[in-house]
């Protein structure tokens, strides 16, 4: 009897730690439950309806998606987003290396430097879009200012379908000062070993930061690349802010398409179509990643 009564108390006593443990947890566990769970389930929901935000959701089946491709600003939004991730992701993953090598140097003021590069990357975005309106605006932009000075002409960075691209291009380059810390922290764990055995050996530094430094910081450069690739796919701040997504539609890139779909046109079921077609877009490319890693991602334990 003892000894049952003795099990039964343990038994007690472990429901009370579960219950306790179920206790403290239960706020993530709403929060994933009402605002990550329910949202998604939600999406896909609607993404098979035909919903306006005004009347209840009437289902349509897979309509939004078969629409998508005889959607004339469904193609032109995937090719300039597609423009875009193709050029923003592996530039601002360049950027940053550029700049984590430099800052790796010995060199006067370095932590100064440092802190200037960083900065960017802890400022809000909408304070960067104002900063940048401010440098790039055709008619009181300071850039624009300064080339009128000197004699030139004012050059149309976020007006002309020629320059908008290019001019968020740069504001991406500028700021990546994230990605260069990641790439900062690897630069300073590489050996010195190697370097003097490769000095030793007849090495140039260039041979030295092509067959040391670029391998063994090759996974961070896959990491930041991932995140720089799924990055641009969900780009929305800047342009928004600076063109809202113009001229002539030239920086209209998937999050702002997907954004006027659900906000202004009030086709919450199309957007919400739109989200996982993105959704599969994004797994989709980012496994063709994973897969290439055996050709140019050097792990040094293996």
């Amino acid at each position: 009897m003892a000894v049952a009564t003795r099990k039964q108390k343990i038994s007690a006593l472990g429901w009370r730690h579960e219950l306790l443990g179920l206790l403290f947890t239960s706020p993530w566990s709403l929060g994933f439950l009402l605002f990550t769970l329910y949202p998604l389930v939600s999406s896909l929901y609607y993404s098979l309806t035909r919903y306006d935000l005004m009347q209840p959701p009437v289902f349509i089946g897979l309509l939004n998606y078969t629409r998508l491709p005889a959607d004339r600003d469904f193609l032109v939004v995937l090719k300039q987003t597609l423009w875009w991730v193709g050029f923003s992701s592996p530039a601002g993953v360049i950027s940053a290396f550029a700049m984590a090598t430099l800052l790796n140097t010995q060199i006067l003021g370095r932590s100064v430097y440092r802190a200037i590069f960083f900065f960017p990357s802890i400022v809000p975005q909408f304070v960067v879009a104002i900063v940048w309106q401010f440098l790039l605006n055709i008619n009181y932009g300071a850039i624009n200012s300064t080339l009128r000075a000197i004699g030139f002409e004012s050059i149309p960075f976020l007006s002309n379908p020629a320059y908008a691209k290019p001019s968020l291009l740069l504001i991406h380059m500028w700021s990546q000062g994230s990605a260069m810390v990641i790439f900062l922290a690897t630069l300073q764990d590489v050996p010195r070993s190697l370097y003097e055995a490769a000095t030793v050996d007849g090495a140039g530094a260039f041979r030295r930061w092509w067959n040391i430094t670029i391998p063994l910081c090759s996974p961070v450069i896959f990491f930041n690349l991932v995140m720089a690739f799924i990055g641009g796919w969900q780009t929305f701040t800047l342009p928004w802010l600076l063109t809202q997504g113009g001229p002539n539609q030239s920086t209209e890139f998937y999050a702002l398409n997907l954004y006027r779909n659900a906000f202004s046109y009030m086709r919450m079921g199309k957007a919400c179509a739109l989200a996982w077609v993105l959704f599969v877009i994004v797994v989709a490319f980012t496994g063709i990643l994973f897969k290439s890693t055996g050709r140019w991602v050097y792990y040094e334990g293996k």
